[in-house]
């Protein structure tokens, strides 16, 4: 590669880092770049060079989002293992998966998510007045994080974003709790996903450890923009980033 193509990589991973902390899809920004500029890897090679580049980016937003917003540790912990195994599940039956089948599937669902969050403009804006039992906030991480886990290893754009809209949807929980919850089960889903990839050995870690340095960064600036901005710039990015995603997607299917 050339200097022009590692600018792009910076570029990209640096952008995708940013989504990914306020929103989720980062995935969407850095893939079709990887793509672009090294049309000789595999998708099982992109997707784990991405998860490499993408873990780093998560850890910075997780740790961000700790220093401000407190963290219910002791559901999210157990939620994040299990969205881990579920992952590396997913990323070990990528080559099993005929992905123009799916593709369509997300693309509903992230059109579902886009009309349900204009038609509830409330969603994710303010604090339920009535919060859930300790028993529903755990169930529902759990689940959350085992399904949207499992979705990762398979594809992965959306992972932050579904579960966002989960967590609000049914906790009643600020989108800026939302993504900071988010984070922590992502951070388990990318890891379980890049060690099943790690130990088969499809991660250019030269490249994904570069592209590291410049996720962190991105990560950084989107969780902490995410902090002081609040809740309703999260919404206006969520929607967005979804738009662009259904997009990203159709013209990937159809295009």
């Amino acid at each position: 590669m050339d200097i022009a193509d590692w600018g792009l990589l910076m570029t990209a991973a640096t952008a995708a880092g940013w989504v990914d902390a306020v929103v989720g899809g980062g995935g969407l920004i850095l893939l079709p770049a990887l793509f672009l500029v090294a049309p000789q890897l595999t998708p099982q090679a992109a997707l784990a060079t991405n998860k490499l580049t993408a873990f780093t980016g998560t850890s910075a937003a997780v740790w961000t989002f700790s220093r401000r917003i407190p963290m219910q540790w002791r559901q999210l912990v157990p939620a994040a293992i299990s969205a881990a195994i579920t992952s590396a599940c997913g990323a070990a039956a990528v080559s099993l998966i005929d992905k123009k089948y799916f593709i369509p599937i997300v693309m509903v669902v992230l059109v579902g998510v886009a009309l349900f969050v204009t038609m509830r403009p409330s969603l994710g804006t303010t604090l339920a007045t009535h919060r859930p039992t300790q028993r529903k906030t755990a169930l529902v991480i759990l689940l959350s994080a085992g399904l949207i886990g499992l979705y990762d290893g398979l594809l992965g754009p959306g992972t932050g974003t579904f579960l966002i809209i989960s967590f609000a949807t049914f906790l009643g929980t600020e989108f800026v709790r939302s993504a900071a919850m988010a984070k922590v089960i992502n951070l388990g889903s990318n890891f379980g996903a890049l060690t099943y990839f790690a130990v088969t050995g499809h991660v250019w870690w030269s490249l994904g450890l570069a592209m590291a340095v410049c996720n962190v960064v991105g990560a950084v600036i989107g969780s902490r923009m995410a902090l002081s901005k609040g809740s309703g710039f999260v919404r206006i990015t969520l929607l967005v980033v979804v738009i662009a995603m259904v997009i990203r997607l159709g013209w990937q299917q159809f295009g």
